[in-house]
């Protein structure tokens, strides 16, 4: 059954090419995942700020491996496209950012993201946002980028407010956390915003 519109973009747009570094010109790298991230990954989620907002919490390095494994090859199969966040002089881990839940066909994803504890306080969410939101538009031609976070989460809507994401809306008990269901704040971008 042939559809009405054309896909925005088509399949191959990012699997065609290897997951590239992304230069922010703000003393932050965004890379691929790397095998020797894994303790730090670790180290990343032993924060408890962590458990509050992330539904994933990490048990041992292997597990990290795992999840560095899978976030690798949501690349390969245009799912999802992680990335580390770094400081471009010393590699240091300062976080992740994220498309997920891509739609190539549609030109839709939702941006993610997390700091280290030690990076918090920074801007470095914010940076790393703008320079994927960048990526995404300018360079593959995404259309929407969605962001979510938990009403209570602060800091996460104060990032998406710098980082031109509009507030669309409330989600309703959406995501259920350690603490019970948590309402989400809706936020976009679109393409020329």
């Amino acid at each position: 059954m042939p559809y009405t519109a054309d896909s925005v973009l088509p399949e191959k747009t990012l699997s065609r090419a290897p997951q590239p570094l992304l230069f922010g010109g703000d003393g932050l790298v965004l890379r691929p995942w790397r095998t020797d991230d894994v303790s730090a990954v670790h180290a990343a989620f032993q924060d408890p700020l962590m458990h509050q907002w992330h539904l994933m919490r990490s048990d041992s390095e292997t597990e990290a491996a795992g999840w560095i494994e899978t976030w690798c090859e949501e690349w390969k199969r245009e799912r999802g496209a992680q990335w580390a966040v770094v400081d471009a002089d010393t590699d240091r881990l300062l976080g992740r950012v994220a498309l997920r839940d891509i739609r190539l066909a549609e030109g839709v994803a939702k941006v993610a993201y997390w700091t280290t504890a030690a990076a918090r306080g920074q801007g470095v969410a914010a940076r790393a946002t703008n320079t994927l939101t960048r990526w995404a538009f300018e360079e593959i031609g995404f259309h929407r980028l969605e962001l979510l976070h938990a009403t209570a989460n602060q800091a996460s809507c104060r990032v998406a407010a710098k980082t031109g994401f509009a507030l669309e809306g409330t989600k309703r008990s959406a995501f259920l956390h350690p603490d019970g269901w948590h309402d989400m704040h809706l936020h976009a971008r679109v393409r020329g915003d």
